[in-house]
C-alpha cells in the first residue's frame, strides 16, 4: 500500500489530496488565493483526521513543483519539505504543466498545451501528446496570433489552463481547441504512484522550485 499526500499551490487555488495507491480518497480546495500559506496545514491536518490517517502513516508527499505562483510555490514546497523532514520520507515533483495535461488528456486526440498566465501577454507552456510525453519542454512565451503556428498547421492541439484567456481572443484556427478543465491535486494522484513505485523521488535539501524565468521582487524603499 502506498499512502501519499499531493500538494497543489501554484495555480490560483490551492488543493491537497490523500491517495492511496494511487487513488483518491479526499481532495480539499481553497479558492482564496492570498490564504494559500495559511489554509494549507490545517487542511492536511484536516484531510488526514477524516480519513483515519495518522502522519506517521504516509509514505511520501508530492508536490506541483512549477511553473505558476511565485508565492504559492514557495509555499507548497516548503509544506511537502517540511513533512518530509519530520516524517523521514521520500519528495516527489511533478512538473505543474504536466499535472494540468492529465487532467485534460481524455479530452485530447493529439496534442497538449496548458497554458499559466504569467503576467502581461506571456504565458509558461509546454506541449504533451495525450499520453504525457513531453513534445515541447516548459518555457515562457509572449504569445500573438501567430503563436503555435507551425504546430497547428499538422496537429490538433488542446490547449487548458488559466493562461487560455489571453491565448484564445487571439487564435481561431481549426486546428486549435480550448479546454475549461481545471487541474488540482487529484490530477497529482497518479502521477506520483508511478513516481512512487520507479522510486522517483527528488533531492529533499536542494529542491527548488521550477520558475522557469527569473524571480523578481521589487526592493523596499527607504
Amino acid at each position: 500500500m502506498s499512502l501519499l499526500l499531493n500538494i497543489d499551490t501554484a495555480l490560483d487555488t490551492a488543493s491537497v489530496c490523500l491517495a492511496k495507491d494511487g487513488l483518491v480518497l479526499q481532495l480539499a480546495i481553497n479558492e482564496n488565493q492570498k490564504d494559500h500559506a495559511a489554509w494549507l496545514h490545517p487542511a492536511i491536518d484536516d484531510l488526514l483526521q477524516k480519513n483515519n490517517f495518522k502522519p506517521g502513516q504516509l509514505e511520501a508527499v508530492a508536490v506541483s513543483i512549477g511553473p505558476g505562483s511565485y508565492t504559492g510555490l514557495r509555499v507548497g514546497l516548503a509544506a511537502a519539505k517540511g513533512l518530509c523532514y519530520a516524517l523521514q520520507i521520500p519528495l516527489i515533483t511533478i512538473p505543474t504543466l504536466k499535472m494540468m495535461a492529465y487532467a485534460v488528456r481524455e479530452e485530447a486526440t493529439e496534442l497538449i498545451c496548458p497554458l499559466i498566465d504569467a503576467r502581461r501577454m506571456e504565458v509558461f507552456a509546454a506541449v504533451y501528446d495525450r499520453y504525457l510525453q513531453e513534445k515541447v519542454p516548459a518555457h515562457t512565451l509572449v504569445i500573438d496570433d501567430t503563436s503555435f503556428a507551425a504546430l497547428l498547421s499538422s496537429n490538433k492541439i488542446l490547449f487548458c489552463g488559466n493562461g487560455c484567456l489571453k491565448l484564445q481572443p487571439l487564435l481561431t484556427h481549426p486546428n486549435a481547441f480550448f479546454s475549461t478543465t481545471r487541474s488540482n491535486a487529484a490530477d497529482l494522484a497518479t502521477l506520483s504512484h508511478g513516481c512512487f513505485g520507479e522510486k522517483e523521488f527528488a533531492d529533499l535539501a536542494y529542491t527548488e522550485p521550477l520558475y522557469i524565468k527569473e524571480f523578481y521582487s521589487p526592493a523596499r524603499k527607504g
